[in-house]
């Protein structure tokens, strides 16, 4: 089930787990992490969209090497 902005905030909040500290967790800029929350990104590719699916917000797939998008 995907997640609102505002739950995958929340869930963060009531596990006591950062922002900052998740983004840098998981190898994220923390500054795009937050745009990502707010709403401020379309997350439709590169970094933004791993963050989103990484976060729960959109289904998607995370490819890495762009030449594996299309097999």
């Amino acid at each position: 089930m995907l997640k609102t902005h505002t739950q995958a905030r929340d869930e963060l909040r009531r596990k006591g787990v950062s922002i900052t500290r998740w983004a840098l967790a998981h190898g994220f800029s923390p500054g795009l992490v937050f745009e990502v929350l707010s709403g401020r990104r379309k997350c439709t590719s590169g970094q933004s969209h791993a963050i989103a699916i990484t976060l729960g917000l959109k289904a998607g797939e995370i490819v890495t090497d762009p030449k594996q998008a299309l097999t």
